[in-house]
């Protein structure tokens, strides 16, 4: 029998401080996943309404090893993730083909893993393996299996902990109803909300077989289904089978005063239909499309708006900042506001993740990197560089280079040819295999660069790694000079919501003023975006935007939790711990990562 003060009493958990912390420990294993999951045809009780039967589809699983987690305090750098994430809502048919297609569109988001699970309201189906999309679901027998009307799937890259498949999403649990779950973004509480979900605040004491932040999100938010579900149950008597709906529109509620960071989210949850969220920040991208179908109107939610084109939606508008949306099993769209939003997007999206034919917030990826480059291309003239062409650095600086070279009245020319068949460096996850990539990843023409003055533009200059070797590449062309402009500010900060650059160290501008910079990479000029030019253009495209999450740039944390501490172990136990860069030898020694709260530069 349920004690109903001692429950109605119980504090919420967005109010509870993590107290009595336990040991934890992480299950992992490195094999694919593919499986089947049988819903119930009908839901009678809703605590007990899920019969759960899974059928491994594979013969072979590796062993499953359990690794303690970090102690001494030193938060677990979960896996991080610059993702793309896409679901699709018919009426019916399956929707396994077009997810695939969309995926295809989203793989510049992460090419570390795929995965995939569909459902026809009565089964889920599964499966998601490390690879590219097309290597995932090579295998036509795969995609036949994944049936179901509805479906959601995910590429991402790991940013720190495992690539194992394991950690690959979606994620599901088995309670309440049965909820699969993929995120783009990265939390920044992860640590204490896996203390709470481990300790007896959690209704049922969670177990999380993983290091990722994307499985404890996913139990927050199931957590809170299950004591919006007790509530009901307590105050009204009410019929849970009939308000499951309200169950995650409240539990979406609860959750966002629970988590901290960035997450853009999709759910398919059984009896109730595909979710979708975006934190209160909306740091991280999520836009809904449309299209007509024969019974109705049917939906795709997707990262960028350029998975839409291929299988025929077309954008509908952005989830809003502390929103979430419903589309219920009968393809009725719902939406509330469940927490208060002030729309604060990643700045990085529009110079650097983003695909130039997307459309996010209201501002066009493509003619926001134009504008970029006309800021850059008014400061050179003040340089009186003597210039006698433009290259970018293929493929993301180019709406920059060319407009450029169109305001500098000087040629542009593609010198540097790109191997297609070599991912971009940047998602290796390992440095060494950057530095040698870039060697098979481009070629300098010398009837291009041949006695001439370059320009070269690039969207960023991160590390520093990869430009100095071009820079390198470009001279042994036969350039006299050459100079460099970046689109983006000097990167001096971490990201730490879901963008791979987690410690100071490892940033070429870090401790370095932009001469020495210049030296460094062995250029004989450099330009980069200012930051106050890189904020006035996107507020130029959307007015309503009155800040931008501008971290890496600014070091300024619009969640308000990130505090010196919580940098400086990031830098001791990061990925980048063992990374070297270009010039740290003549750079000071960095003891803290810097100003955790300041002021954003702009206003």
């Amino acid at each position: 029998m349920i004690n109903n003060k001692v429950l109605l009493g119980r504090k919420p958990l967005s109010i509870v401080a993590a107290r009595d912390i336990r040991q934890r420990s992480a299950i992992r294993s490195n094999a694919s996943s593919s499986s089947m999951i049988s819903l119930p045809s009908c839901h009678s009780s809703f605590l007990n309404n899920i019969g759960i039967k899974a059928r491994v589809l594979r013969n072979e699983m590796s062993m499953m090893t359990v690794r303690p987690t970090s102690t001494c305090g030193v938060p677990k750098r979960a896996p991080t993730q610059m993702c793309g994430i896409i679901g699709i809502f018919k009426h019916d048919g399956s929707a396994n083909v077009e997810l695939y297609e969309g995926l295809l569109m989203l793989q510049h988001r992460g090419q570390d893993s795929a995965g995939m699970v569909t459902t026809d309201w009565k089964k889920f189906k599964e499966y998601k393996e490390n690879g590219l999309v097309k290597d995932v679901f090579s295998d036509e027998a795969v995609i036949k299996k994944m049936k179901g009307s509805a479906g959601i799937g995910h590429v991402r890259y790991p940013t720190a902990g495992s690539s194992s498949a394991q950690e690959a999403q979606p994620f599901f649990v088995n309670s309440p109803l049965g909820i699969y779950m993929i995120h783009n973004g990265n939390l920044t509480n992860t640590d204490d909300l896996r203390d709470l979900l481990n300790s007896s605040r959690s209704f049922f004491n969670r177990h999380l077989r993983t290091d990722s932040d994307s499985e404890v999100l996913l139990n927050v938010l199931a957590d809170e289904v299950h004591r919006a579900h007790q509530r009901c149950l307590q105050t009204t008597g009410c019929d849970p089978n009939k308000m499951k709906v309200d169950f995650l529109f409240e539990a979406g509620a609860s959750a966002m005063k629970l988590l901290k960071g960035a997450y853009s989210c999709l759910c398919l949850v059984a009896g109730v239909g595909m979710v979708g969220f975006r934190d209160p920040f909306g740091i991280r991208p999520l836009v809904i499309g449309t299209r007509p179908g024969p019974l109705g109107d049917e939906y795709c939610i997707a990262s960028e708006e350029c998975a839409f084109g291929p299988i025929g939606f077309t954008k509908l508008r952005d989830v809003l900042p502390g929103e979430m949306v419903i589309i219920t099993q009968e393809g009725k769209l719902l939406s509330r506001q469940v927490a208060p939003g002030q729309l604060q997007p990643c700045i990085f999206e529009y110079i650097y993740l983003a695909r130039p034919d997307s459309v996010m917030n209201n501002i066009s990826v493509y003619n926001f990197q134009l504008e970029l480059g006309s800021c850059l291309a008014k400061r050179i003239k003040e340089t009186g560089w003597d210039l006698d062409l433009v290259c970018p650095v293929p493929d993301g600086s180019r709406p920059a280079a060319i407009q450029i070279a169109h305001d500098l009245d000087i040629p542009y020319r593609e010198g540097l040819v790109k191997n297609r068949y070599v991912g971009r460096t940047f998602i290796m996850p390992d440095q060494k295999l950057r530095e040698m990539s870039v060697k098979r990843k481009l070629n300098a023409m010398p009837v291009v660069f041949e006695g001439k003055n370059v320009l070269l533009v690039d969207d960023s200059i991160v590390r520093g790694t990869t430009m100095s070797q071009i820079v390198n590449m470009v001279r042994r062309a036969g350039a006299k000079k050459v100079y460099l402009a970046s689109a983006s500010p000097p990167v001096k900060f971490p990201n730490v919501y879901g963008v791979d650059m987690p410690t100071r160290k490892e940033f070429v501008a870090n401790g370095l003023t932009e001469e020495q910079v210049c030296d460094v990479l062995g250029a004989d000029g450099l330009m980069y975006q200012s930051v106050t030019d890189l904020i006035e253009v996107g507020k130029s495209m959307n007015s309503e935007i009155k800040r931008f999450e501008a971290s890496c740039f600014d070091g300024y944390y619009c969640t308000g939790d990130i505090d010196d501490e919580y940098l400086q172990k990031l830098e001791d136990k990061g990925r980048g711990a063992g990374r070297d860069r270009p010039g740290q030898d003549i750079a000071p020694a960095v003891s803290s990562n810097g100003p955790a709260k300041p002021e954003p530069l702009y206003v």
